[in-house]
């Protein structure tokens, strides 16, 4: 029974990370072409839907910690996949005007070129017990580069949106109301700079840990 479920899990693994690597292959396909022949004003609209259905799809992974079908903590798996989510929802869904910003195409390219990387990676070692050593350091070290401009694009995308999301009051509510509570979108977007303060080193302090952790047990094997 326990090798079903071992075999099952694997499968269920492959396919899901597979999936989600084609869906970011598309979201930095479309990026690259219409930054070449459009502009980085139309990266938006030709990557919308690939962008939010792909990142979408990594709520997943809260589930898969939760659960165990993965050794990812959800202390560290959520405050990403919340910022992302977060950034393709609340910022650049919700408010059209931050869409033809040049930082867009910034953050769909490193979002991109991190994530199709690391389904790669997670998809072999899922369908073939094991990934090339090649990937594995492409894996634990592109992110010194792109986790910065990453965190970057998002920080001055939220930065951008401010005016927009104070001028219209989307997502406020305000009182009185039958709720007797009262929230302000704009002041939860200050605070969420605020969170990236603290946070983004934190979070890089996490991943030089992990790749130091990664690389050392590769030399030894």
């Amino acid at each position: 029974m326990g090798g079903l479920f071992s075999t099952l899990k694997r499968l269920y693994l492959s396919i899901y990370n597979w999936t989600v690597f084609y869906g970011w292959l598309q979201v930095l396909y479309f990026a690259l072409k219409t930054l070449n022949e459009s502009g980085h004003e139309k990266v938006y609209d030709a990557v919308e839907r690939p962008l939010q259905l792909a990142q979408t799809a990594a709520v997943m992974e809260i589930f898969h910690g939760l659960v165990g079908l993965v050794r990812s903590p959800v202390s560290a798996t959520l405050p990403q996949i919340g910022s992302r989510l977060y950034l393709t929802w609340g910022i650049l869904w919700s408010f059209p005007e931050t869409r033809t910003h040049w930082l867009v195409s910034s953050l769909v390219i490193s979002w991109s070129i991190t994530e199709i990387i690391r389904y790669c990676f997670f998809g072999m070692k899922e369908a073939l017990g094991f990934a090339p050593s090649w990937l594995l350091w492409l894996r634990y070290s592109t992110f010194l580069i792109l986790y910065p401009t990453g965190i970057s694009s998002e920080v001055g995308l939220i930065y951008i949106a401010l005016p927009f999301i104070k001028k219209s009051e989307k997502y406020c509510i305000r009182m009185p109301n039958k709720w007797n509570f009262s929230f302000d979108y704009f002041y939860a977007a200050i605070l969420a700079l605020g969170i990236y303060v603290p946070g983004s080193p934190h979070m890089y302090q996490y991943m030089l840990g992990q790749r130091k952790k990664a690389l050392s047990k590769s030399k030894r094997e």
